[in-house]
């Protein structure tokens, strides 16, 4: 970032893919609007929620599952570090207070940093006091504006943000960028500029406070490096909103129920059965099934096919602990 005499704007470039990539979410988000996919219920929310939780965790080096992080917050005991536990009841209560938090507000700000990382960093909330570099493997690659500069850099930044003009889904992802770039904190700055964006976009559509858009960035996590680097290179946040901006995509097409048409009725009596996850014995048996070659062909297989359903130990097919549970397209799709 650079500091002038004049309003700061933060350097980006409108290109064709960008234009191209708004319209097409756009036009995403007219489908979802006519087939009535908006989610509401609260079981849906929270489920949404949690998977968001998980992926900008797990992005960090968090390494619990999402159903150990369901399980946390449901008050059970979970194989975990003190740490991740604590990252993960944090997260939760800062995307709690989401919906009511203001984005161009510093107090804000720093109220969700402090919900963040409550009892896992020194002071909570509070700007950064000395420098700090982002490191990958053994090499630096991001040396952070200089502690004292910090305040007026995010005040510019939330003044920009508040006044630009903009299009939401630009707006938010260079707001993603400059903050990085700025890391106003000493930790927790990568989960707080997610939830930022997406505060951004929820202000501008609902819809997007349901939307887990860090689950794909989980999902593209070397490319958002890789992007964010290109970014720094170039001085700009061109390459850095035109990754976010697929990732959006990605994540919102998740709801727009085009393989409703597609399923059977067997697998529609699978999904009104996978409440909570299960495994596939007591799954079949739920559905009072004797034939296991059966079962797998006609139910277990087709769902995950048709990305309705997901394992909740993927690497581990045959893992004797293998459960079953709804995925984002499942879930609105059957229990909305």
């Amino acid at each position: 970032m650079k500091m002038t005499n004049q309003t700061y704007s933060p350097p980006y470039e409108i290109t064709p893919v960008i234009v191209d990539l708004v319209e097409r979410i756009g036009e995403c988000l007219g489908r979802i609007s006519l087939a009535g996919h908006t989610p509401s219920t609260p079981r849906l929310r929270r489920e949404t929620r949690i998977r968001s939780i998980q992926a900008s965790l797990h992005i960090e080096g968090n390494t619990l599952s999402l159903e150990q992080v369901t399980a946390v917050l449901d008050g059970k005991r979970v194989l975990g570090t003190p740490q991740e536990i604590q990252e993960v009841r944090n997260a939760f209560a800062a995307y709690e207070l989401l919906e009511n938090l203001n984005p161009g507000s510093r107090d804000d700000l720093c109220k969700a940093h402090a919900a963040l990382m409550h009892g896992l960093v020194d002071a909570p909330g509070s700007f950064r006091s000395g420098g700090v570099g982002i490191q990958r493997g053994d090499k630096v690659i991001h040396i952070a504006p200089p502690a004292e500069r910090v305040p007026a850099l995010i005040k510019d930044l939330l003044d920009w943000l508040g006044k630009t003009e903009a299009h939401p889904l630009i707006a938010g992802s260079v707001f993603h960028y400059e903050f990085e770039f700025i890391h106003p904190f000493m930790d927790g700055n990568g989960r707080l500029g997610r939830l930022w964006q997406t505060l951004v976009l929820g202000r501008w559509k609902p819809v997007f406070f349901m939307i887990p858009i860090e689950s794909v960035i989980r999902d593209r996590q070397a490319d958002y490096y890789a992007a964010l680097r290109r970014a720094d290179e170039t001085g700009n946040a061109t390459p850095f909103i035109e990754f976010l901006l697929n990732a959006i995509l990605a994540a919102s097409q998740q709801l727009t129920g085009e393989v409703a048409g597609e399923v059977t009725g067997e697998v529609r009596k699978l999904l009104r059965e996978l409440r909570e996850p299960m495994n596939r014995t007591d799954l079949q048996a739920q559905l009072q099934l004797k034939s296991q070659a059966n079962f797998r062909e006609r139910y277990l297989q087709p769902a995950l096919r048709a990305g309705l359903i997901e394992m909740t130990i993927p690497d581990k097919p045959k893992s004797s602990k293998q459960k079953y549970r709804l995925t984002e397209k499942g879930l609105r799709l059957f229990i909305d």
